[in-house]
């Protein structure tokens, strides 16, 4: 198992990634959903775009990290996850994030549509186009897009 830690240094997969390529994946990813979209593979794109929100939470949990300290390990731990949820609540921004879907009814909707993401999606083959449209605009909606509200804490 690769420590959190490890993140802040090494750029390939197999060693673990770092907080920024972590923030340029989840980008990535979402540039490839949209083009599935466009080209009506909704289940492909349904899935990559919950893993772009699952890249920019373990972007904020690298945050906490610094540099030649020894990570906790119940967080290392922790973060070996694909449930949204639980990656939020260990990502070190979720009191703000609570604060801001308190004042933000939009990010709250968006949210509500996010966290249903499951990893599992990647074996479905029927995930209807709506379902993957409104997936995106969650994340990415300019004003309260849940991927748009991580980028200003990531």
């Amino acid at each position: 198992m690769v420590p959190v830690w490890y993140w802040q240094k090494n750029a390939s997969a197999e060693n673990g990634m770092n907080r920024r390529e972590l923030q340029n994946l989840a980008d990535i990813r979402v540039a490839d959903a949209e083009k599935l979209l466009n080209a009506g593979r909704f289940s492909a794109a349904y899935y990559l775009l919950g893993y772009a929100v699952e890249c920019a939470l373990k972007a904020c949990i690298t945050k906490q990290i610094k540099e030649y300290d020894f990570p906790d390990k119940k967080l290392v731990l922790d973060s070996y996850t694909h449930n949204l949820e639980q990656l939020l609540r260990i990502s070190g921004v979720k009191a703000q994030f609570d604060i801001q879907i308190g004042s933000d009814k939009s990010l709250q909707v968006n949210w509500s549509t996010v966290k249903d993401w499951t990893e599992a999606a990647r074996y479905e083959d029927n995930i209807p186009g709506n379902m993957a449209q409104d997936l995106l605009n969650a994340i990415i909606d300019s004003n309260s897009g849940v991927l748009t509200w991580l980028k200003t804490v990531w």
